[in-house]
Formats: structure tokens, sequence, C-alpha cells
């Protein structure tokens, strides 16, 4: 007997939970949603979070502020949703492989990705790409690396994220170059560097370095993808250069953990119906990427995918946690 009332009391807590959750969900959003952006106002990732955050207000109903919070590699922002209350009012729009590079790229992380955050929608793939200045004669990487190795330790690159970092270190590695790295806080602080010849090289997000182009101020000479993306059906592979790398970036919304299955259902159905809209696959194609429709599992799924990827290429290129 009291077997059979535990099993009944445990069912009547599974019914209350599920329609607690649906209770929220049907109630959802009751308030103004913030939707926080990992870099500072102008990159590449916000030009990506504020098309998103902007075409979310009809279908939410509701007011969506915008939140840049940069800094520590971005896990100032993923820990502030981490931390946020669970109820879909709070969305981080953000690089999956950025969360999978923080994993082993900073000491003593105080979020787990895989517990703290949720995948609720992914919203694109792209590749960052390696680019040098308008002005200079190299127009190929073959070029490029020719001149690298002329200069031994005197060579440098710019990066602003943890894919351009890996990237020029993959490259230093399997080229066996000696080219040093400069961190910048965005993608674009890098640009004056390379005008005036203090960088050799830059590896940008495709946002920035595919902007910059059409202005005339770089020249993007490869991708760090696997094969040619739809998006940038021109630009060769790093692979196919003989220099094999795939750091396939991908965006999300993501929320805490706890939020409810529900919650996270609509905002998986909201960015996917954004992203069948001919206007969304045009703005990401201009920003070399490619629309990515999935479930939260299958978003879920690749992160922890690419947080097992990421022990490799920190091995290889030889980064310590900082």
């Amino acid at each position: 007997m009291a077997g059979r009332v535990t099993v009944m009391m445990a069912a009547l807590a599974a019914t209350l939970t599920l329609s607690g959750g649906k209770a929220q969900a049907q109630s959802y959003p009751s308030q103004d949603i913030h939707v926080i952006c990992a870099f500072p106002a102008g990159s590449g990732a916000d030009v990506i979070v504020r098309y998103f955050a902007e075409r979310l207000r009809p279908l939410a109903g509701v007011n969506i502020v915008v939140e840049n919070k940069p800094g520590a590699a971005a896990n100032v922002a993923t820990e502030h949703v981490a931390r946020s209350r669970p109820d879909g009012h709070t969305i981080l729009i953000h690089s999956g492989n950025s969360l999978a590079s923080n994993a082993h790229l900073i000491k003593n992380n105080p979020v787990d990705a895989l517990k703290h955050i949720q995948v609720a929608a992914t919203i694109n793939q792209q590749g960052f790409m390696f680019v040098v200045h308008q002005s200079t004669p190299i127009k190929t990487m073959g070029e490029l690396i020719e001149v690298l190795k002329k200069k031994g330790d005197k060579a440098s690159f710019g990066n602003s994220a943890n894919s351009g970092r890996i990237a020029g270190a993959l490259l230093n590695e399997q080229a066996g170059l000696k080219a040093v790295q400069v961190q910048y806080r965005t993608a674009s602080d890098t640009l004056n560097d390379l005008a005036s010849g203090q960088l050799d090289y830059a590896v940008l997000d495709p946002a920035v370095a595919l902007a910059q182009e059409r202005q005339g101020r770089v020249r993007v000479l490869s991708i760090v993808v696997d094969e040619r993306l739809p998006s940038t059906p021109d630009i060769p592979t790093m692979k196919e250069l003989g220099y094999p790398m795939d750091l396939r970036g991908w965006f999300a919304a993501m929320v805490p953990s706890a939020t409810p299955r529900p919650v996270v259902e609509k905002i998986n159905v909201w960015i996917n119906q954004i992203l069948s809209t001919s206007e969304a696959k045009k703005f990401l194609e201009d920003v070399g990427s490619v629309p990515w429709s999935s479930k939260p599992e299958e978003g879920q799924a690749r992160l922890a995918k690419d947080i097992g990827d990421w022990v490799d290429y920190v091995r290889i290129a030889k980064l310590i946690p900082q």
C-alpha cells in the first residue's frame, strides 16, 4: 500500500510540474524580454543579435531590450544569463563555439555550459576568415604564408575571438610559422593596425570581414570551415588549401537550463519563424552565413560535440587556460 501511495504521489508531482510548465508557457512572455549580446556594440555578433531581437518583437508581443555585456572572452554575458531567472525573459543570442572554447580556455570557469545553459534554437552556421589589408600585394593564402615564413617571430596576426585565436595558432602549427597573436577587443579594432602594417593578417568573423571587403579595406583569403558555404562560394576553405581546420561557428538563442520546456519550445518556434523568411536568409547571406533551423535537442547535442572537439584544438595550438 505504501509503495502504491508513493507511485501515486510521484505521478501527481509530475502532473503538477507539467501543468505548471504549460501555464508558464501560456502566460509567457509577461514582461520585457532582455536579449543579451556577449560582444560590444558594432561587432559582428552585435549585428546578428540586433537583427533577430528586432524581429522577435512582433512575435513575442512585448518590448525587446538588447544589452551588450562584453568581457572575459564573452563569459560575462554567459554567466549573467546562467544566473538569471529561468523564465525565458533573458535570452542569450551567442556563438556556440565560443561557449565550447571557453570551457577549456578559462581556468576555473564558473559556467558549465552543458549544465547551466540550454540551447533553445540555432540560428546560423558561419566561418571565420583570414584577411589581409587591401593595400598589400598578397592575393592568396600561399603568398601570405611565404611572407610569414620569412618574417619568423616578427610576424603577427590579430583576432578578437577564440575561433580566430585558434585558427591562427593552427596555421602556425600546420605551416611551421611563428606569427605572434595580438588580441583585440573587437574585430574592427584590428583595422588600423592592418592598414599600418603592424599586423600581417587578421582572422575576423564573417560579418566584419565581408563588410570591410565591400568597403575596399581588406581582402578575404580563406574561410575556416571544411567545405565552402553557399553564402560565400568563391572563398576557398583552409582545408582545400592544404591546412585542414574546421572551426565552423554557429549562433543560437540560449536560456538558463532550468527554463521550462514549453517556454524553450516557444522561443524555438519564434526563431524558426524568423529563419523561414526570405529576408532573414538574405540577411544571413550578407553576413557570410547560412540559416540553421533545429530543435533544442539538436542544438544542445552540437554544443556537446563542440566542447569535446575543443579539447584537441587547445592541445594542438598549445594554449594554456587563463
